[in-house]
Order: C-alpha cells, then structure tokens, then sequence
C-alpha cells in the first residue's frame, strides 16, 4: 500500500460521516474540498505522530465542538506543510484565500501564528509548573489575542487534546514540556472559554504523563472505571428527575464524575486525603427560583442522607465574589457520598459568566472566591463562552453552519510582544519599540537607538503588533531625544513612557539648576570673604535640609541673597568671635584605616625642616598624590595637610600667614588616602551593585557613603581609599563606563 493509500484509508466513510456532522450539502463540500487537497499534501508520518492522523483526529474534535465547516476546513489544512500554502504577499492574493476563500486562509495563518509564539515561549522555559507567573497569564494573553476569532483557539485546544490522545493510544510520553504547558496554557483557556469537555482531558492527560505514579495511585483508589461513575451519576439524574416531577418542580439537573486531575488538586490546594472528598460525583439541579431551591433541598434531603457538616448555604450567605446556590453532600444506599449543587437560572448565569465564573474560583487556589475578576478581559471571555454555548445550541437545533464568527478577542486596547528571550510584554495599543524599551527597563528606554522587529530593523514610531518579537539596539550610554515627547512625531504612544522621559528632562534640569544656583552663591561668598564657610552649614542655618535645596531655590530666584546678612551679623556677635574662630581652626581630619598608617609610619607627608611632626590630612580637600599640597598648624592637633587649591587653605593662610608651612609627599607605596568620588547617574535598579562590582574589581576599599535620589536622578559620594592618583584616574573612568553613569569625578 502506498503512502497516499494509506492516509486515503484513515479518511474512510466512518470518518468523513462523523466529520460532516451536523453541515449541509454546501458546507460539506467546502470540507471534502480541503480533504482532496490537503491528502496529497500531508508529510509521510515519521517517528511521531503523522500529519494526516492529527488532522483526522482534530477534526473529529471540532466536529463534537458543533464548529461550522470553514474551522474543520481550515483544521485540515493547517496541518499539512506550510511550504504548500504559497506565501500571502502585500498587493497580491493569498493562494489559499483564491482556493478556499478568505475566511479560511485567515483561520490557517491565524493558527500558525499561534504555534509559533507557544513554541517560542515553551523553548524560553516561562512555562512550569512552580506556580502562577504574571509570564503564563500573559502568554494566554497575548494567544487570545492574537487569534482573529474564536475558532483559532480552538482549534489549538483540539490539535493538542489530538497530540495527547496519539501518545496515549501509542504508550510514548510526550517531553515534559509539552504536557507543563497543557497544564499551564490550554487548559486553563479551554476552562476560561467553557469548552469543559476539552479542558478536563487535556488535564488528565497531561497529568497522566507529569505523574504518572500518582495518577495510577488516584485512579486505582476510584472503586469503579469512569464507565461506572457516570453510569451512577445518570441513574442519579434519572431518580431526583422522577421525585421532582412527582412533585411537580421543574428542573434541569446534570452531572459527572470528577476527573482524576481534578481529584489530586484538590487534595493538594485543601491538604485532604482521598477518603475526605465527598465531591468525587456531583450533580447540579438548576431552578426557576429561590424559592424551589428550597423545596428541592427538602426533597433531596428526603431521598439521600445528608452529611450535615458538608452543607453550605449560599444563598442565604453569599461568598464574597456574590457567588450563590445551595452545596449540600448525601450519601446512597451503599453509603456513597456525592454532592449537588442547587440554584436558580440567574445564580447560574452568574457563577459561568459573571465575575464569580468557575475559572476564577478554581484558579484562584486555596482562597477560592476571593479572586478579583480582571474587567474588561473578564467580560469579553464571558461573552464568548456564552458565544460559543449559543453557537452549540444553534448547530444542534440544525443550523448546519452556525460557528463562532469572526469576533475579535481580549482586550483591543492592549497588545503582546516578545523579547528575544521569549518574554511575553503587555503593552497599550499603537504601542512603538520605545514604548517596550521602557517597559522592559527605564535604563532601556534611555538609551533606546532603534529596533529590530521580527528580525528587521525599523524606525523607532513604527507601531507594534501581538505576537511580534522586538530587540532594541541600545547606547552604552545617554538619554532619551526631547522628540519623543512631541505627541505629533508618534514616538511614544504610553503615558507611563511620556511621564519616564519627562522625569529624565527634570532632573537634568534641577542638576542644572542646583550647578547655577551654587555657581551663584559661591560668587556672593566671594564678594563677601567668605569663601571658607561650610556650604552645607550656612544650608541649615538658612532652613534648608541640604545645600542642593538652597541652589535650586536661588536657581529659581525663590531666595534673596540678602538673607545671607542675617547669618553673617550673628556670627559676627561677640559671643560668637569665639566660636567663629575655632570654627575656621577645627579642620576636620581623617587618617587611613590603623593597619595602612602604622604600616607608612605617618601619614605619608614630609614636614620640610622638622622631622616626626604629627601631620593630618584635612577632609575638606582630601589631598592625595600627587596634589599639590600645603601645611597649616592648628592648635594641638599638629600639622593639618591641604591641597594647593583647597579655599578653606586660602582663607586660614590669609588671617593666619605664619602658621602656613611647605610639606611635600614622602614614602606613598604603603600608604593610602582617603578621597572622595561623585557619581552623578539615572537612578535604576541594581545602580549601586553595579558600582559596587567596579570598586570590586580594582580592588579598592570604600569607607564611606552618602547617596540621595531626586526625580529618577541619583547623587552618591564615595570616600575611597587609594594609593596614587593613577589608581584614582583608573576609577574614574571604570566608573564612567556604567550604564546610566551621568558623570564620575573628584569632588
């Protein structure tokens, strides 16, 4: 038998008549039109399993799903190569739309779009099962999002219900990926968008083959095969139908057995034993009122033996999420215990499609109902579940044709985007590369140059779609362009992107402000003569925190250098000549750590004509080799070392010239000085640590910090300990080389 036999032979009259069910003649034959020309076309079957069975098996999927005959069509198609399809170019017409129509070659590239961002994800490792991520909530996202319409995802959800069935029915795990992902993925999808019947053998597949000890182990505790449970579950439906009628209570009850997966959660998330679930059978009676749901309570409690500690009313009392209906566990004559869940048409409504739907309350884990419905998201998935329950009333009415529809799924006003590394990115609508630069990281967006999209570089407006893969190429360095705010250019399409780089143009300019407003100050504190105050100091005593607050606001004319008097004239108070004196004497000292001065002897600095002088270096200046320095004899505290240029020096030489002495640099190898570094950068996450690895890596020992953060702009001063002015360049410049690093200098 040839190949194409062989898959001829797999379409066979059983299949085709379980295909075609429940289409018209027209429809049919769209069908049988994609079969003729896919079956030629379908790739031989290699060690897995063959395109011509999965697009058997999937179709027989849709078919129970009463999906219209352009899903089915387009299921069989989208399984044979994708070099078959021809390519959809811009100004000419898809192949396959000039075959079988638009409709149809939508669904097929749809789909495929589809796989190719699941694959991605997969292969980045986002998907486990370690617990709910914000990335797995995204990824269901974004593949809503993507799907033009509703039959894209499912006929996702039934290509892989397709793959697990073939490596069940073949006895070959499939790799632990794929099965994470069904657990993570699909089959929280199919349960968000009501297909149950999908959503709970995807489980119990995946989990068959994730666990297989503890699946065998559940299954073998369940007294009889699912054949007996649902058989018990029907001869229940049938003896609660006859009590109510005979009773004259309209009602519609259904049921089914709990499915294995379904068994083990729940004895994980409530830490129950097998023998505590009570809920293994479970029917629901659905009422035309509150009233009835009583009734039918009483009757039900007449008929079975209630397990009083297991009754829960809902009605009365409802959960926080304004959930309803009446739980209640009884027991059979054989002592099986199996719930019912009574409530009217409105509770119902309510708990599938309202913001207590089921997904919500069973996603949510141990707290149950107190997860939070996500509003607009929420409110579209109800109303295609709800879509999709009419459809499959309409198709099993007779409406041989009736489908999903072309309708747009997931929030419109939001689009998903992939990093490279397979990261799913929510993102505003009209959303451009910058957006996602900024959104991936404020640093990014900074340094933002252009963008490869899909591979290809683009202009930097350019809008983004879901399902695209976006790199930006980024500056070692700088910030972002003031055009980008222009809302007329197209740069940024996110407020949260506008209000970043607004918060970059603000603190340059309060940089700029405090330089103008110290440059101001320290004209008048020329003027004056006193050039020698502490600025920080003459801060507080004016009511400011810091001397930056005291630049900014004569930077912005919020302040009168007339103020500056009021200090001077106290200070110039008699009480006051005391402290004014030993103010400008007391030079504030630092030695090197004990171990590095006794080590050097003293500090490193010849006194020239005195030998074993006590010499201090000042930490105004912090001189190190090979500054220019000086010596000043204070009172007690020895020889105070100062570099040439230091303005503290300057006003002492001039009140106190014979106490100004030469001294020059000795023996320096062992010694070392502490100086002290500014680094001016955009403050982000990890600024610190990454400065810390510089200091690290030249080995240098800090000794102390002082940092401050205004407006997305970080000011730090470092007191480094070094041994020569080449190791102070050498930092300096690994310094500047950080990214976000606006500056790195002596200070």
């Amino acid at each position: 038998m040839t190949a194409v036999q062989s898959i001829n032979a797999g379409f066979n009259a059983e299949w085709r008549s379980a295909a075609l069910a429940g289409l018209d003649h027209q429809a049919s034959t769209l069908v049988d039109h994609a079969l003729e020309w896919a079956i030629s076309r379908f790739a031989a079957a290699g060690d897995g399993e063959a395109m011509a069975s999965h697009a058997a098996g999937t179709v027989l999927i849709l078919a129970n799903l009463n999906t219209d005959a352009t899903t089915r069509a387009a299921a069989l198609i989208a399984n044979t190569p994708e070099a078959e399809w021809g390519q959809a170019s811009r100004g000419k017409l898809d192949p396959l739309a000039h075959l079988f129509g638009d409709e149809v070659a939508q669904l097929v590239r749809g789909y495929h779009a589809l796989v190719r961002v699941a694959m991605a994800t997969r292969e980045s490792g986002e998907l486990h099962r370690q617990g709910e991520t914000p990335q797995v909530e995204k990824t269901r996202k974004m593949m809503l999002a993507m799907a033009a319409d509703l039959r894209i995802v499912l006929m996702r959800l039934a290509s892989r219900l397709q793959t697990l069935r073939w490596h069940a029915g073949a006895k070959q795990p499939p790799e632990r990926p794929l099965a994470l992902e069904t657990l993570d993925l699909y089959a929280p999808l199919a349960s968000r968008l009501g297909v149950w019947q999908i959503k709970w053998e995807l489980e119990d597949l995946a989990f068959r083959f994730l666990e297989p000890v503890r699946y065998k182990e559940i299954a073998s505790l369940l007294d009889d095969k699912r054949a007996g449970r649902e058989a018990f579950i029907a001869n229940a439906i049938a003896q609660l139908r006859r009590d109510l009628q005979a009773n004259g209570v309209q009602a519609e009850i259904s049921g089914r057995p709990k499915h294995i997966y379904s068994i083990w959660n729940k004895m994980q998330i409530k830490g129950l034993d097998f023998s505590d679930l009570y809920d293994i059978h479970a029917l629901r009676i659905i009422v035309d009122d509150v009233r009835t749901c009583y009734t039918v309570l009483a009757l039900v409690h007449e008929r079975y033996s209630p397990i009083t500690q297991e009754f829960d009313d809902y009605i009365a009392k409802p959960k926080a999420n304004g959930y309803r209906s009446l739980h209640t566990v009884v027991s059979d004559g054989v002592h099986r215990p199996f719930e019912i869940q009574i409530r009217t048409r409105e509770m119902h409504e309510f708990a599938e499609f309202g913001v207590a739907a089921h997904w919500r309350y069973k996603e949510a884990g141990a707290k149950g109902g107190q997860a939070k419905a996500d509003s607009d998201y929420d409110r579209r998935l109800a109303w295609l579940r709800q879509l999709l329950a009419w459809s499959n009333e309409q198709v099993a009415a007779g409406a041989a044709t009736a489908g999903a529809g072309q309708t747009s799924l997931i929030d419109e006003d939001r689009i998903y985007v992939l990093t490279p590394q397979a990261r799913v990115v929510e993102l505003p609508r009209d959303a451009t590369p910058v957006d996602f630069a900024y959104y991936v990281h404020t640093d990014l967006g900074h340094r933002c140059r252009g963008a490869r999209v899909d591979g290809q570089i683009v202009p930097l407006h350019t809008r983004l779609k879901t399902g695209q893969t976006v790199e930006i190429i980024a500056a070692k360095a700088g910030g972002p362009s003031r055009d980008w705010l222009n809302p007329q250019l197209g740069y940024l399409a996110s407020g949260r992107s506008r209000a970043k780089v607004r918060q970059w143009f603000n603190a340059i300019e309060v940089q700029q402000r405090m330089g103008q407003g110290q440059a101001i100050l320290e004209k008048e504190l020329q003027r004056r003569g006193r050039t020698a105050i502490n600025q920080e100091h003459l801060a507080q005593q004016l009511q400011f925190a810091r001397a930056d607050d005291l630049y900014i606001a004569i930077a912005k004319d919020e302040f009168s250098l007339r103020q500056l008097d009021q200090v001077f004239e106290q200070w110039e108070r008699p009480d006051a000549e005391a402290v004014r004196e030993a103010e400008l004497d007391r030079v504030a000292t630092h030695a090197s750590r004990p171990d590095s001065t006794e080590r050097s002897g003293k500090s490193g600095v010849l006194v020239v004509g005195v030998d074993s002088l006590m010499t201090q270096l000042a930490r105004c200046c912090r001189p190190a080799p090979p500054d220019e320095i000086l010596g000043f004899v204070t009172r007690g505290r020895g020889v105070s070392v100062h570099r040439a240029d230091c303005q503290n020096f300057a006003s002492m030489g001039r009140r106190h010239p014979e106490r100004v002495i030469s001294v020059s640099w000795g023996d320096t190898d062992e010694t070392l000085y502490p100086v002290d570094v500014q680094v001016l950068a955009q403050d982000r996450s990890g600024l610190l640590r990454d400065l810390s690895e510089v200091f690290a890596r030249l080995r240098l020992n800090v000794i102390g910090v002082n940092t401050l953060s205004r407006q997305s702009l970080a000011r730090m001063v470092f007191t480094l300990e070094v041994s020569s002015g080449q190791q102070l360049s050498r930092a300096l410049t690994a310094l500047g080389d950080v990214p976000g690093v606006v500056s790195a200098q002596r200070r």
